[in-house]
């Protein structure tokens, strides 16, 4: 399979040369580190089979975000840390997307721009919500921050899990959402907009946005995602850790070109696209973050200041249930899930050479001297 270290491999020395006095520090690591992923530079440890002998090399993750082949472990644990976290309610999946008027403005003052889309987003679901029309309570909202399409080209853009419902402001009661329904999006829209107008003014009073990013309707998509684990696995799993391209999408690589494949929009029919080798890196490195920027972060009910109600919404959501006793074989099976993966962790590897012994670790490679092969 190709991987993006093989494309950096072949075209960072060039590209560096051409643009590299230009490029964020970022950018620099993010290359250095997937072409250094679970090689021998990075180091490791030498396993060698109780059974055959046969000897396996296994080396280190880079760790970078932007890296394909990290974060398996980290999402596990993270989705299960988030799956105690869960309301036993419905979950709704809003996206706002920024009109291409704003991009440049974003592009240019990443750090910034993208904590304040993030805010305005949350804080108009939330603002929203609260009307007595709507839900009547505060939503929790966890807001991911996606700056892609499927061709690599820039086009930030929020996804946020809201909750179904929200408690009131005294925590005593709880307020679910009515019919599938949170609020209406053409005004979350207006309001999204309003706010990150705002915002910018105040944090940022030296740009200027065109006024056209201001006038237009901003797209905003509302969708019912149904109760529980199921948004967890379903929404988190799939926007939390994902990266701008994986390896699996990568089909071709040649001396000049890449060529990536793509779902395309609407139809959602697979199509290929061949890139040159310097645009491929120009259009993965502009979904590099900022040293310090997350891309995740809490809002409302789930804000850490709020963590006392969302334990009393909790509460009240099993209370409400017809039948609490269902609740508990579930806490259990996650439990247990949970016991089973941290067993499975520690256990010895089985040997992919005779399929009959296990794996003992025999060494600890360095990176200076990592003795691979």
């Amino acid at each position: 399979m190709i991987e993006i270290a093989d494309v950096f491999r072949r075209f960072a020395d060039s590209y560096l040369l051409a643009h590299g006095a230009a490029m964020p520090a970022s950018h620099r690591r993010a290359i250095a580190d997937i072409m250094a992923c679970r090689t021998q530079v990075l180091g490791g440890h030498l396993w060698r089979c109780n059974q055959c002998s046969h000897e396996v090399f296994s080396y280190h993750s880079c760790k970078n975000r932007s890296c394909p082949k990290c974060h398996t472990k980290q999402t596990k644990d993270w989705l299960e840390a988030r799956k105690a976290e869960m309301l036993p309610t419905d979950y709704f999946h809003v996206t706002v997307t920024v009109p291409e008027e704003l991009r440049v403005l974003l592009r240019t003052n990443q750090r910034d721009g993208y904590a304040l889309l993030m805010k305005a987003a949350a804080d108009a679901v939330i603002e929203l919500a609260r009307d007595r029309r709507f839900v009547g309570g505060t939503v929790g909202v966890l807001a991911v921050l996606h700056t892609w399409t499927q061709q690599l080209t820039y086009h930030p853009h929020v996804h946020c899990l809201v909750t179904g419902g929200g408690v009131s402001d005294n925590g005593r009661d709880w307020y679910p959402a009515r019919n599938g329904f949170l609020v209406p999006h053409k005004a979350l829209a207006k309001l999204v907009r309003g706010k990150l107008k705002a915002l910018l003014a105040k944090k940022c009073p030296d740009l200027i946005a065109p006024v056209a990013a201001w006038t237009k309707p901003w797209v905003v998509h509302i969708t019912h995602w149904g109760q529980g684990e199921e948004a967890v696995i379903r929404y988190l799993a799939r926007y939390v850790f994902r990266i701008a391209i994986t390896n699996t999408r990568i089909v071709a690589l040649d001396q000049r070109t890449v060529t990536i494949k793509y779902r395309q929009r609407g139809s959602s029919r697979g199509r290929t696209c061949r890139l040159q080798g310097h645009e491929f890196l120009r259009r993965f490195l502009q979904h590099v973050l900022p040293t310090g920027l997350h891309k995740v972060r809490y809002f409302g009910l789930w804000h850490p200041s709020k963590r006392h109600r969302a334990a009393q919404a909790r509460l009240l959501l099993e209370l409400e249930r017809t039948t609490p006793s269902t609740a508990h074989p579930a806490t259990t099976t996650t439990s247990e899930a949970g016991h089973q993966s941290a067993a499975n962790s520690t256990e010895p590897r089985v040997c992919p050479h005779c399929r009959r012994g296990r794996l003992i670790c025999i060494h600890r490679l360095t990176p200076k001297y990592a003795l691979g092969p």
